[in-house]
């Protein structure tokens, strides 16, 4: 008969102050929440004592209230997220993906990339591991595809900023995009589009993580912050900067003439100016606050926003080692497709 684990009362001690230390950490970050429009104003009108209806003005409010939201919405979701990933390893995602039937491996893979960890950095060992251990083409795609697409800081940014009808809008599209285009890359049958090397390469990978404790759990969540956080402030910083031109100095009716629904051309044009940028949800989601309050249409900029997240040359350029240039060239074709689709739907319909 198995005996359970003693937990010392050290261990114990520990996570209730961890506890303690979350809930005052959760109940300041929802005082100082509520009140960022009205900080924003007072340092705007008060501190810089700028005149309230210019453009300079409507920029440095703009900027000012955003930071802090965004970070703040960054870290409280990274936190939580960096716990749920305790719970799904490389090695893990894999085993749930092998072995399925191909459609719902498409679905399975879209949706585990959601919470799984994903950069363009780890593109090719994620890819290495997923073909070496028997998972699809299509369904590896999917994954590729969606755990940039989809991911947690994308989702609860756009909830904060815009609702959370906006936000199941692009899950739900997002979601779409990776299914298919997966099921998609999966009916071409292009392995033989892989480089040779990566089917050498023993399958198995990395050894199964071993049980954490909750302290280890919440430790991962602080990790995660310091991590992530740490590599993408800058980019929100510069985000919300290019978002507050826009707000304060742009014309609106430029704008909606621009990326407007009633202009054909708008859509593919907003996929080829996002391709060459290499940004992330973080820096991108306040420029496309920012051009939709000028009046740009929301297909458009679902389609901009989902072209420089999805489709990047910096990822493209990671692939290149292990996939030949003709299946690079599909993958963004495909993808581009279903981003063009997503933005000419919902230009007609909203």
């Amino acid at each position: 008969m198995n005996t359970p684990p003693i937990i010392p009362p050290s261990a114990n001690s520990g996570l209730r102050r961890s506890i303690l230390l979350i809930a005052v950490g959760l109940l300041a970050w929802w005082l100082v929440y509520l009140n960022l429009a009205t900080i924003a104003g007072w340092f705007t009108y008060r501190m810089l004592a700028l005149k309230q209806g210019t453009q300079l003005a409507a920029a440095v409010e703009f900027f000012v209230f955003e930071t802090p939201k965004v970070l703040m919405l960054l870290v409280l979701v990274v936190f939580a997220v960096g716990i749920i990933r305790t719970y799904f390893t490389a090695q893990r995602t894999r085993q749930l993906l092998a072995g399925r039937n191909e459609f719902a491996g498409n679905v399975l893979a879209a949706l585990l990339g959601i919470v799984t960890p994903f950069c363009s950095c780890s593109a090719v060992p994620l890819f290495i591991g997923f073909v070496t251990t028997g998972v699809p083409l299509g369904v590896t795609f999917s994954f590729l595809i969606s755990a940039p697409l989809v991911n947690e800081v994308a989702l609860v940014l756009l909830f904060g900023l815009f609702g959370w009808q906006v936000a199941g809008l692009y899950l739900v599209t997002g979601l779409l995009v990776a299914i298919g285009a997966g099921w998609i890359m999966g009916r071409l049958k292009m392995e033989q589009h892989i480089e040779d090397w990566v089917f050498q390469v023993p399958g198995g990978g990395d050894a199964p993580a071993s049980g954490l404790d909750w302290p280890g759990r919440l430790q991962a969540g602080s990790e995660a912050v310091r991590d992530i956080v740490g590599q993408v402030w800058i980019y929100v910083l510069l985000g919300i900067a290019v978002g507050a031109g826009i707000h304060g100095y742009v014309p609106g009716n430029f704008m909606a003439a621009l990326m407007g629904k009633d202009v054909w051309w708008a859509v593919p044009l907003a996929v080829l100016l996002g391709v060459p940028m290499y940004s992330n949800a973080a820096g991108i989601i306040p420029i496309v606050q920012a051009l939709l309050g000028k009046g740009a249409a929301l297909g458009t900029v679902l389609a901009f926003m989902m072209s420089v997240i999805g489709l990047s040359l910096p990822e493209a350029i990671i692939l290149r080692k292990v996939l030949k240039p003709r299946l690079i060239a599909t993958f963004f074709g495909v993808v581009a497709a279903g981003i063009l689709l997503v933005g000419y739907v919902f230009n007609l319909i909203l």
